[in-house]
């Protein structure tokens, strides 16, 4: 069997990619670790944002594991323009999963791309991989396996944020982290 725990990243301060985590995001980070005290991990793959990395490095620390990044776990650009109502623009790309912005991907082509990480966790040798990422690039992975969860179940999301997708002959989905 196969565990994938997908991590949202810790409270950053902002959203382009070098932003680092909060104070706050830094005790979130360390209770992240904590939280994986007695859960095996194989592998860390995480998104190269810096918010993202600095999530996971005090587990990958206490564990001695190397974290490799992954461009495919980046979030997802919405639109290379400013969008005053981005959050109506969002709500619709939940509903059109083929519609895109300018400069921006569609929700298919962000899933397709987080859905490619998880193809390849599958075929490696790790049991149990964790992937940090961000919040819309996440939920796209989640909506794959439930298609319950849209955009409303989007925005429940918590920083940060843990699921668990465990693959055998049955996959099952469920979130494990209790902010």
């Amino acid at each position: 069997m196969k565990n994938i725990y997908i991590i949202r990243h810790c409270e950053a301060e902002g959203q382009e990619p070098e932003a680092p985590l909060t104070n706050n995001g830094l005790t979130q980070a360390a209770d992240v670790a904590a939280f994986f005290e007695h859960r095996k991990v194989d592998r860390i793959i995480s998104s190269p944002f810096k918010r993202a990395i600095q999530t996971i490095q005090p587990l990958a620390k206490e564990i001695n594991i190397e974290i490799e990044t992954n461009q495919q776990l980046a979030e997802r650009v919405l639109s290379s323009i400013n969008m005053p109502d981005w959050f109506e623009k969002l709500r619709a790309t939940f509903e059109d999963f083929d519609l895109a912005y300018e400069g921006g991907e569609s929700s298919r082509e962000a899933a397709n791309r987080i859905l490619g990480v998880v193809d390849d966790v599958l075929k490696s040798d790790a049991e149990n991989t964790i992937l940090v990422t961000h919040g819309g690039l996440m939920s796209l992975l989640l909506n794959h396996y439930n298609k319950n969860f849209g955009f409303e179940q989007w925005r429940t999301l918590s920083n940060p944020d843990i699921y668990i997708l465990k693959l055998n002959q049955h996959i099952s989905l469920e979130r494990i982290w209790r902010s």
